[in-house]
């Protein structure tokens, strides 16, 4: 995962994924821009309902599309798919309806700490811990400037994966203010649930427990899969992240972890959410005073 950076937008290239997949890489490095540059894509795709497109999946800097090739041939759906690249151009004007999210966010808690010091021996610091080493290396004073750098702005949900439920995050800030850490050397063989980890550009909410290689940063009291549908807000599918979503990470502290924790135990738990129509050329613009706007209408009332 490179340094991130808003560059004019190369050409898109476009690939087969044997009979029944078409792969289109728009860039090689991630930025806002070409992450819009698919959500309208797809979103221009998923409006026109091709007959033989049976799946559309963006993703950070490309997208998928699963077509039926007794009813679509991949080459006519190629040149509908260059059409809709000239026609989208450089995102001017597009609009995407979507949610502002409110994620709450235990930082340095006890269960992520205790994964991350089990394993310092597969870390780049292992004399540090994943804060203060991530801290250190993207020039922050302290610990805490860090956190607060980390959880200052909102962030935009650009992709869902690979495991099911995750989502991928990046920030909505210039490109110079971008944090970025790598993974660790080797991977974790355990990562709590609902774990709130980094890497390359990308914050993620590990949707289930497993293995890991992003740093540990806290975790989050709240699901982002529920295979059962308990939660109101799972009602319609067992993934609650959707790319395009905007997602404020909020700090709290043990008494709030321990009391949403119990309201997902009772099945009462919803997110806080607002509907929002999110503009990316403002977002590119002037993010710090677009991102105000944003967090107004979360907070507002």
């Amino acid at each position: 995962m490179g340094r991130s950076v808003e560059t004019e937008l190369p050409q898109a290239r476009y690939s087969y994924g044997g009979d029944e997949f078409v792969f289109v890489e728009l860039s090689e490095a991630m930025s806002l821009k070409v992450n819009f540059r698919a959500m309208a894509i797809t979103n221009k795709l998923r409006d026109e309902n091709i007959e033989g497109v049976t799946d559309i999946c963006p993703s950070n800097a490309s997208y998928m599309i699963r077509i039926d090739p007794d009813v679509l041939h991949p080459d006519e759906l190629i040149s509908r798919l260059k059409e809709i690249d000239e026609e989208v151009g450089d995102i001017h004007g597009f609009e995407l309806n979507t949610r502002v999210v409110d994620v709450p966010v235990m930082i340095d808690d006890p269960w992520t700490h205790e994964a991350l010091m089990r394993f310092r021996d597969r870390h780049q610091d292992p004399d540090s811990t994943d804060l203060e080493y991530s801290a250190r290396i993207n020039g922050y004073d302290s610990k805490e400037d860090f956190i607060e750098a980390l959880l200052g702005s909102p962030w935009l949900v650009t992709m869902i994966g690979f495991v099911p439920g995750l989502p991928w995050c990046y920030q909505l800030v210039p490109p110079e203010e971008q944090i970025e850490v790598p993974k660790y050397v080797r991977p974790r063989t355990y990562t709590p649930e609902r774990a709130f980890g980094f890497g390359g550009g990308f914050a993620v909410i590990y949707s289930v427990e497993g293995a890991g290689g992003y740093q540990l940063f806290g975790r989050s009291p709240v699901p982002v899969l529920d295979v059962q549908q308990r939660l109101p807000d799972f009602r319609d599918s067992i993934v609650f992240p959707k790319p395009g979503d905007i997602w404020n990470y909020r700090r709290i502290d043990r008494e709030e972890f321990d009391r949403f924790e119990a309201e997902v135990e009772e099945g009462t738990f919803e997110y806080k959410k607002k509907d929002f129509v999110f503009h990316p050329d403002r977002a590119l613009e002037d993010p710090h005073a677009y991102n105000e706007e944003i967090l107004g209408v979360l907070y507002g009332d």
